[in-house]
């Protein structure tokens, strides 16, 4: 028996996302306590699902999930930014290697 007023935990934490129509992204729906991967399933069905507000469902441990947060652009190129990547300094860089002139000016 546990210490009153402390809950005693006997579950894996898990993650759950869903999907409210085709087409859309997953997000994050909650979190459910629950004893193995089936009974998770299940859980996250009745919470989540059962009302038809979801069309798919992710479940995942908690421990499972890692956070990503260095992003290293070895590259140094920003697709996003028009001045990100400077194509013609690199077409020059190319057409050198390869030992043929610029195109003439017209």
């Amino acid at each position: 028996m546990g210490t009153p007023g402390t809950a005693r935990r006997s579950g894996v934490i898990w993650e759950v996302f869903r999907r409210e129509r085709k087409g859309q992204p997953f997000a994050h729906a909650g979190s459910i306590e629950a004893p193995d991967a089936a009974y998770a399933d299940w859980y996250a069905r009745e919470q989540f699902g059962r009302r038809g507000e979801s069309v798919a469902l992710w479940v995942v441990a908690r421990e499972a999930v890692h956070e990503i947060d260095e992003f290293v652009d070895e590259l140094e190129r920003n697709y996003h930014r028009v001045d990100g990547y400077p194509l013609k300094e690199k077409l020059k860089e190319a057409r050198e290697r390869a030992g043929t002139a610029a195109p003439a000016d017209r």
